[in-house]
C-alpha cells in the first residue's frame, strides 16, 4: 500500500492531473492514502482548460499551497511517492536549487531527502539549458523527470486517451499495477 501527493502546478495540462487522479482513484486497492495539493495558478489554468473546477469534488485529501502541517511534509509522514503533473518549469527549478517555498517544493524535497520516489511530469518545450540543468540535478538527486510527452503507438482516439498515453506511464513509474496498453502484447 503507498502513500502518494499529486501535485498540480500552473504549467499547461491540467488534463494529465485529472486523467492520473482518476486512474489512481481506480487502483485505490493499491493505495492507502491519495492527496492533492495544487498551486492558485493550477486551478485558474484548470478551469480554462478544462472548463469547470472539478478538483473540488475529487474524493481525495486536500492540502492548500501553505499548509506546512500536511503529513508529507515532512518524512515521518511517510509518503512512498510525489507525482508533480503537471510540473512547471519554475517548480522544477525551485525543486533543483533546494528552495522550499511552499508545500510543494517542501514536499519534494522531503521526499528526495528520504531517497523515495519523486516524479515530474515537466510541461514546457522547448527546453533551455537552464531547464535541462535543474532536470539533471534532480535526476541526479534520485527524482524522475517524465516529460509529457504522448505516445502514439496505442493508436489513441481522444484528448484523453493521448493524455493516458503519458498518465499510465507514471503509474508505471509509481510501482502500481496498471491495465494500459504494452508493447509487443
Amino acid at each position: 500500500m503507498q502513500k502518494i501527493v499529486v501535485a498540480v502546478t500552473g504549467a499547461s495540462g491540467s488534463i494529465y492531473a485529472k486523467v492520473l487522479i482518476e486512474k489512481l482513484l481506480k487502483l485505490s486497492h493499491s493505495i492507502e492514502e491519495l492527496s492533492l495539493l495544487m498551486t492558485t495558478n493550477a486551478k485558474e489554468v484548470w478551469h480554462t482548460e478544462i472548463g469547470d473546477e472539478s478538483y473540488q469534488n475529487l474524493p481525495v485529501k486536500y492540502y492548500g499551497q501553505q499548509d506546512f502541517h500536511a503529513p508529507f511534509a515532512s518524512g515521518s509522514g511517510q509518503y512512498n511517492t510525489m507525482i508533480i503533473i503537471p510540473c512547471s518549469m519554475g517548480t522544477l527549478g525551485r525543486i533543483a536549487q533546494g528552495v522550499s517555498n511552499d508545500l510543494i517544493t517542501r514536499a519534494a524535497d522531503v521526499i528526495l531527502k528520504e531517497r523515495r520516489k519523486l516524479i515530474c511530469v515537466a510541461r514546457e518545450t522547448p527546453y533551455n539549458l537552464i531547464h535541462i540543468k535543474n532536470m539533471e540535478t534532480i535526476t541526479l538527486a534520485g527524482g524522475i523527470i517524465c516529460p509529457a510527452t504522448p505516445s502514439f503507438y496505442s493508436m489513441p482516439k481522444t484528448i484523453n486517451e493521448v493524455a493516458a498515453t503519458v498518465v499510465d506511464r507514471v503509474i508505471d513509474l509509481a510501482g502500481l499495477q496498471n491495465e494500459s496498453f504494452r508493447w509487443g502484447k
